[in-house]
């Protein structure tokens, strides 16, 4: 499969789509849905559910297409296990108000942009090598 990577980060630096929306939104053809309805359904996962205290919406919006793609659920669970595995050995946390630093240094960790890449790389290596697409 061609990356996807650029046209998911290109989506949300648009400011039409929050961070979810722009994962989802960029894979849900792959996995049988349409975009309006993927973008409605992930309409609330941005900014961490809403409030920055949640799962990062660039992996939530990973866990709309690993559910839609996997046909069973452990075969899902652990595609999603994997995933945040992975996110959180590159940027050292999975919460969003850790990625942008609320909270605690100030400092931010991980960009949105960076978090919808990352997101992005690894849902499409994990569809990949479980030949989804």
């Amino acid at each position: 499969m061609e990356s996807r990577k650029h046209t998911a980060v290109l989506k949300k630096q648009s400011g039409e789509y929050n961070c979810a929306q722009a994962v989802a939104c960029t894979y849900c053809d792959l996995v049988g849905m349409d975009e309006v309805s993927t973008k409605n359904i992930t309409r609330a996962f941005g900014s961490g559910m809403g409030n920055m205290e949640g799962t990062c919406g660039a992996i939530t919006g990973s866990a709309v297409i690993i559910g839609q793609a996997f046909e069973s659920k452990p075969q899902a669970m652990l595609a999603m296990r994997e995933m945040m595995t992975r996110f959180q050995q590159r940027n050292g946390a999975t919460q969003c108000k850790m990625l942008k630093g609320v909270g605690n240094s100030g400092v931010p960790i991980r960009q949105c942009n960076d978090c919808v890449a990352d997101a992005a790389e690894f849902l499409e290596d994990i569809l990949s090598k479980n030949h989804i697409v």
